[in-house]
């Protein structure tokens, strides 16, 4: 027997996001981890916290609070995401061995889908590859912030017989991706939105979707990439942290393939 740590996916926000295969999987669980990021990203584990008080009906399930190291910005930026990854993956190795047992469950209640733009199945991973725990694997799917905006802003995701890219913000601030018309952005610092070269392209961007904070804005590029620079601004310096999501829909020249 070794210990199971289940990776539940808990949605965008919105505690109502949360699947019942998730409720059964939290309710599996001896022991849930809810990460701590300082005072600004409170709201974060408070929101953790409130999906265990509305769905957690098992009394024997403990809550475990650890806190989560800061990635450091200096050198580059591959280096900085690989060495926060072990100290994360050393954090969890010492929590589950200070709070489990051999048999026990453990489950890691992630934003949105473990599988899209989230890390905690690499550094999982790298707990496995350390050789300090044995344990089998399960993964919860969950509702991703791409689904969360498309259903705010009540449009499909993808045009009809087109591909969707999903990137960073660093990345499309580096250049529009080829072979494809639309783009969507998960994690910009840098608001590479502002970098496209293409006033009639259509954007759909969302904040702290599905929670109580949630804003959205959709319009022509060239007429909302003002108002949403400065929406981000203002909420940042409101909330102290942001996190967004954007669809950009560039306009395609009638008759071709590509767009271009």
């Amino acid at each position: 027997m070794s210990r199971t740590i289940l990776i539940i996916g808990i949605g965008a926000g919105n505690p109502e996001h949360i699947t019942v295969q998730a409720i059964n999987a939290l309710n599996r669980a001896d022991v849930l981890l809810v990460p701590t990021k300082g005072e600004e990203k409170a709201f974060l584990a408070d929101m953790r916290r409130d999906i265990c008080e509305r769905y957690l009906t098992n009394p024997d399930t403990r809550i475990y609070n650890y806190a989560v190291p800061t990635r450091r910005n200096d050198g580059s930026y591959e280096n900085g995401v690989h060495d926060w990854h072990h100290a994360i993956a050393k954090i969890y190795e010492d929590v589950i061995l200070e709070t489990s047992g051999d048999n026990d469950t453990i489950g890691l209640l992630v934003w949105g889908d473990p599988m899209l733009y989230d890390s905690t199945l690499r550094i999982v991973e790298h707990v496995r590859a350390n050789g300090r725990i044995a344990f089998d694997l399960e993964v919860i799917p969950g509702i991703t912030s791409i689904q969360a905006l498309c259903a705010s802003r009540r449009i499909a995701l993808n045009r009809i017989g087109l591909p969707v890219e999903i990137t960073t913000g660093r990345r499309l601030s580096e250049g529009w991706p080829e072979g494809t018309d639309d783009v969507v952005v998960m994690l910009d610092g840098v608001e590479a939105f502002r970098s496209v070269q293409d006033p009639d392209a259509e954007i759909h961007w969302g904040a702290y979707l599905g929670t109580e904070l949630e804003i959205t804005v959709s319009g022509r590029l060239g007429e909302v990439a003002e108002e949403i620079s400065e929406i981000r601004k203002r909420a940042r310096q409101e909330n102290g942290w942001i996190m967004d999501t954007y669809l950009i829909r560039r306009t395609r020249k009638v008759g071709t393939e590509d767009g271009t």
